[in-house]
């Protein structure tokens, strides 16, 4: 099971390693989440009918904006989908309601309203890199609708300590590997003002 773009980095793996990954594992199924995709990634959708081990699930929580009716999906060879079909009115904690089909439908329906949105997303966070990589930090690449950065001046949660000082929040995730880091999502033009102005703010003390 991988997350592809991963959370929290936002980095994306390309498609050719997820092809070397299924073949490595052609005896077990394959879970790719693409919750973040649609900001950036490849997506593995291609890859089923070659793979009947690869299973590609999706939300509409993120690039649809519908994360309040809980709106996801499964794509994969009929015999993963069978499979999941038999356990679905079990184990789906989840059922769709009336709204959230319509709500669902009506998304996938404006297309130009979706490609408007997700563009003004992906141009916000290479924006805010900038911005930030201008401030010293150091981002990792994103394919997803946050960036994942640390400054070498600052710990991790102490920025975001200080941030919040300053009414900006941010995601610390305090662990090992991630202790470094701050997940800034993209907002609007004036919550990245907002963001600067703050981190430069916190830099200067």
């Amino acid at each position: 099971m991988i997350a592809n773009p991963n959370a929290p980095t936002g980095v994306a793996l390309p498609r050719p390693d997820i092809v070397r990954l299924l073949e490595d594992h052609s005896n077990i199924p394959v879970l790719i989440d693409e919750a973040y995709v649609d900001f950036g990634g490849e997506s593995a959708v291609p890859l089923i009918a070659d793979h009947p081990n690869l299973l590609v699930v999706q939300t509409m929580s993120k690039s649809r904006a519908l994360a309040g009716l809980r709106v996801g999906y499964a794509l994969g060879d009929a015999g993963l989908i069978e499979a999941l079909r038999r356990v679905k009115d079990s184990f789906n904690s989840y059922p769709l309601g009336r709204i959230a089909q319509a709500g669902a439908t009506a998304s996938v329906c404006d297309e130009a309203y979706f490609r408007e949105s997700r563009a003004k997303v992906v141009a916000g966070r290479e924006a805010m890199t900038q911005e930030l990589t201008r401030l010293g930090f150091v981002a990792l690449p994103s394919n997803a609708n946050f960036v994942f950065v640390r400054h070498p001046a600052r710990g991790g949660s102490e920025f975001a300590s200080a941030l919040r000082e300053r009414a900006v929040l941010v995601r610390h995730f305090d662990k090992p590997r991630t202790a470094p880091y701050l997940r800034i999502t993209v907002g609007t033009e004036d919550d990245t003002r907002r963001l600067i102005a703050a981190a430069a703010d916190v830099l200067r003390t």
